[in-house]
């Protein structure tokens, strides 16, 4: 074989997997148990722990810390705060700090496209929970995470998070917890039904705003605004604001796109806990200064 097809074999994976992911089918698979199970445990109480863990773990962990502070670096809180932070992120269960940014930065490298881990142009089955049962060394392959999440992998706790005791003691910590104050079905509520709401919304910006919903910006990919997925993920639905400006901390750029998240970074700023934020009216700014400066036609 040339040297040119290997160098176009890495460069457009194989679309069969390397295998099948039965550690991601049978762990989803029991989570999605559990939270039929939890459904015999209905009550208030149950259904608010559930609920405040969802903020906890969808919000504060998955949409502000992985993605937009860790993965994007659109600002920057204490060191003791992002540990805290990110530590929610990976109650969520999605995996380790490294592995989910790895991969969302290969997403945004390579949107819609053979190099994308959950590439929308393969069907929405795929695009939404397909992509996690199947084994992609393109994707999986533990040194390339490293090596586009090097900033975040070179961090002893974050190093330490993804080992399976980094993934699953934090989760069982919080099993006792919920056992304590509300017996089994809390668990059940606040680990197995909370984990399967945060991963189908989750997953939804992968999947549904990239086929419904509207556009701000007419950029190279698929990406669309869809108001009930950022309903539903504080704010993250508003995905084709976020491709065309993916450096920034804002996800809804109209008035009437609501952004949860970036609510809940204005009060740690104004806390005076973050630094460094990039805020796309600095962004855009920038730009129309840049275009006054472009010398006129003749």
């Amino acid at each position: 074989m040339s040297k040119q097809a290997n160098k176009s074999k890495k460069e457009f994976p194989r679309l069969v997997p390397d295998g099948i992911n039965w550690t991601s089918i049978l762990w989803v698979s029991a989570m999605h148990i559990g939270a039929v199970a939890a459904l015999f445990y209905t009550n208030w109480q149950n259904f608010t722990a559930a609920a405040i863990m969802y903020f906890i773990t969808g919000c504060l962990g998955i949409t502000l810390t992985y993605h937009r502070l860790l993965a994007h670096r659109s600002f920057a809180v204490p060191k003791w705060l992002e540990r805290v932070l990110t530590t929610c992120g990976v109650l969520a269960m999605e995996g380790s700090p490294t592995k989910w940014c790895a991969q969302h930065r290969m997403h945004h490298s390579h949107p819609d496209t053979e190099m994308d881990p959950h590439n929308s142009r393969r069907g929405f089955f795929y695009c939404h929970i397909g992509w996690t049962f199947g084994n992609r060394q393109e994707f999986d392959d533990s040194n390339k995470q490293r090596r586009f999440a090097r900033d975040i992998h070179n961090d002893p706790y974050y190093l330490w998070l993804d080992t399976i005791a980094g993934q699953f003691l934090p989760q069982v910590l919080l099993a006792i917890v919920l056992y304590g104050i509300g017996g089994i079905g809390m668990v059940l509520w606040g680990v197995c039904l909370r984990m399967v709401f945060v991963y189908h919304a989750t997953w939804c910006v992968n999947s549904a705003t990239h086929f419904f919903g509207y556009r701000n910006y007419e950029i190279d990919d698929l990406s669309r605004n869809t108001w009930w997925v950022a309903l539903i993920t504080f704010g993250e639905g508003w995905h084709n604001n976020h491709h065309a400006y993916q450096q920034v901390a804002e996800a809804g750029h109209k008035w009437w796109e609501v952004d949860v998240t970036m609510m809940v970074i204005r009060l740690l700023n104004a806390m005076g806990l973050v630094t460094k934020l990039k805020s796309i009216k600095d962004i855009k700014f920038e730009e129309s200064q840049m275009i006054e400066r472009l010398p006129l036609e003749a």
